[in-house]
């Protein structure tokens, strides 16, 4: 196993984009590795499809699945993973943020000083988080969202595209915040949020 080889769960969309960075960092992708069985053996982006994600051990990893739940569920079943984490080089990052391992970080995203992003997040395009925010395990912030400061988002939650989150406000875990959402207030755990300003419609059980 050398550090600048990079193996990829899961074969969709954001596995596009997973290439796309490790090509812009001279990084070797192995092979993908997708449970679907149909997939084995076939050429995504001219690379293979080498087997199921159990098969995958002793290896760099990153797991490039946009669904919150199902990146959980193989981080929990992995053995023995090394697990990487990517950035793009265009993101501006703070030097003092931190950045757990799987996380994900695309092309135009800002992060600003005393930031921590939790392990197997994505930050996608062009989302800006801003100073002192916490995510954790497992949350993605879809493109062009904005978290204002002091912001806590708790584990497995989704910020829709083009939500904003007001400053010092906590977000439980597993919610869903809309699309063009705006949240001035606390959000308890499991809520479904849309709306400007953002309104429960209803709890959701997903874990």
């Amino acid at each position: 196993m050398t550090n600048n080889h990079i193996n990829i769960i899961g074969t969709g969309g954001h596995a596009k984009i997973v290439i796309d960075i490790a090509n812009n960092f001279s990084i070797v992708i192995d092979g993908f590795y997708d449970d679907d069985t149909k997939k084995h053996h076939t050429l995504f982006c001219d690379i293979e499809i080498k087997g199921s994600i159990d098969a995958l051990t002793n290896s760099n990893a990153i797991i490039a699945i946009g669904d919150n739940l199902t990146r959980k569920k193989i981080y929990e079943k992995a053995k023995n993973i090394n697990w990487k984490k990517l950035m793009h080089p265009s993101a501006i990052i703070a030097n003092n943020v931190i950045i757990n391992d799987g996380s994900l970080i695309v092309a135009g995203v800002i992060i600003q000083p005393y930031t921590t992003i939790g392990s197997h997040c994505i930050i996608n395009t062009n989302a800006s988080i801003d100073h002192d925010c916490v995510l954790n395990d497992f949350v993605h912030i879809s493109p062009s969202a904005t978290l204002c400061g002091s912001v806590l988002i708790g584990e497995g939650t989704q910020i829709g595209a083009g939500a904003t989150i007001l400053p010092n406000v906590k977000i439980g875990k597993w919610c869903v915040i809309g699309a063009g959402a705006v949240i001035t207030n606390d959000i308890p755990d499991y809520s479904l949020v849309v709306g400007v300003p953002g309104k429960i419609i209803k709890t959701i059980k997903n874990e």
